[in-house]
């Protein structure tokens, strides 16, 4: 059995797993109206790290300083998870998952060769002494998810025992000004399958993950990944599947359609096109009448990290029996029927089905057990 070990998460709610999980249930948000000329030249929401709770940080480790910010993020949170990791141990995997990684040092004359995402996982992995090479999964807004699904695969095949996971994207210029040439960004905190939603909200976060072999009968407490899928709509490099094929599919192959799914952790960036799909993909495979939960309102959208800072939090909510409220939902608008959670709701939950989609029409889905 495949299971989640120690995890962290920083974001702009906070730089453990637990402080990001209490405030979430609180309906707190890290979104945030930002008028930074260096992101854009119009005021827009997004969900920064502020940069004086980042020097603090560091205050604790010197040796960090000369590392890039995202760097410097990844190295704090694989920090808080690592101690008991042998990294050495031909057995212990690193994968790390991002859509840009130091795209930002492109600003400078001279970047160096840290711009390339082989380099900044190198860089990290020697900063801890991982004997292997790292993989490095870069496939649009699923990279987080399909991380989680190449690393449960290389475990199940025998290659490792057990594998770091780190998830991190920072914003930057490029990001936003790429994300405004779509004219995908809302002026607003993003409304996930709202009526009126108009576009997402961007966010910075790093997530960190171990994922292991679990050995033994007692699995009580544990959180299972049980499977995962990844699969590709070839419908436009910028616009998802009409009827939601690749997720669709994906959520078959994930949940080898006999899975009894509590909770569905969607995507939801609160673009019309995204959401849609969705619903058709979640009406498709009958599963209109299990709650949804979007967490983009809460975090923004965090590109390589999401996928990763998302099942943390949705396997959280799983353990403690509560489906998270959808933020920013006041009047439900896709195309199918779906049933999204506009407030927190005390039940028993014990299958969660993770969904992310992205550019390129890439879609991956993981089904999470809880084990009693």
């Amino acid at each position: 059995m495949i299971v989640f070990g120690a995890n962290n998460i920083i974001s702009p709610l906070g730089w453990t797993s637990e402080e990001n999980f209490k405030n979430i249930l609180e309906g707190k948000t890290g979104l945030t109206i930002q008028d930074d000329k260096e992101l854009s030249d119009v005021a827009f929401p997004v969900a920064k790290i502020k940069e004086i709770d980042i020097q603090q940080h560091l205050e604790e480790y010197p040796d960090v300083v000369g590392y890039s910010k995202l760097e410097q993020l990844c190295i704090l949170s694989l920090k808080q998870i690592i101690a008991n990791v042998d990294v050495k141990n031909p057995k212990t995997g690193f994968v790390f998952s991002t859509t840009k990684g130091n795209v930002d040092l492109l600003k400078e004359e001279e970047p160096g060769n840290d711009v390339y995402l082989g380099n900044t996982a190198q860089s990290i992995a020697n900063y801890f002494g991982f004997q292997n090479t790292p993989h490095v999964i870069s496939n649009a807004c699923i990279s987080g998810l399909a991380a989680i699904v190449f690393a449960k695969r290389m475990i199940s095949s025998g290659i490792y025992d057990q594998v770091v996971l780190l998830g991190a994207d920072i914003l930057s210029k490029f990001i936003v000004s790429g994300f405004q040439s779509f004219q995908s960004l809302s002026a607003e905190p993003c409304k996930p399958y709202d009526a009126n939603r108009d576009g997402l909200s961007l966010g910075e976060a790093v997530g960190s993950i171990i994922l292991y072999k679990k050995e033994g009968e007692d699995n009580s407490g544990e959180i299972e990944v049980v499977n995962g899928a990844i699969s590709n709509d070839a419908n436009h490099i910028s616009g998802p599947s009409r009827t939601g094929e690749g997720l669709y599919r994906a959520i078959q192959q994930a949940t080898r359609n006999n899975a009894r799914i509590d909770v569905i952790s969607s995507h939801g960036t609160a673009t019309p096109y995204n959401d849609d799909m969705e619903s058709h993909a979640i009406s498709r495979s009958g599963l209109s009448d299990v709650p949804v939960s979007g967490l983009k309102g809460y975090f923004g959208h965090t590109l390589g990290a999401a996928g990763i800072i998302e099942s943390i939090i949705s396997t959280m909510a799983l353990k403690e029996n509560v489906v998270i409220a959808t933020k920013g939902i006041q009047q439900q608008g896709v195309v199918q029927p779906i049933t999204v959670a506009n407030e927190n709701i005390a039940t028993s939950t014990r299958e969660l089905l993770k969904l992310m989609s992205g550019f390129g029409g890439c879609n991956a889905a993981v089904y999470f057990k809880k084990h009693e």
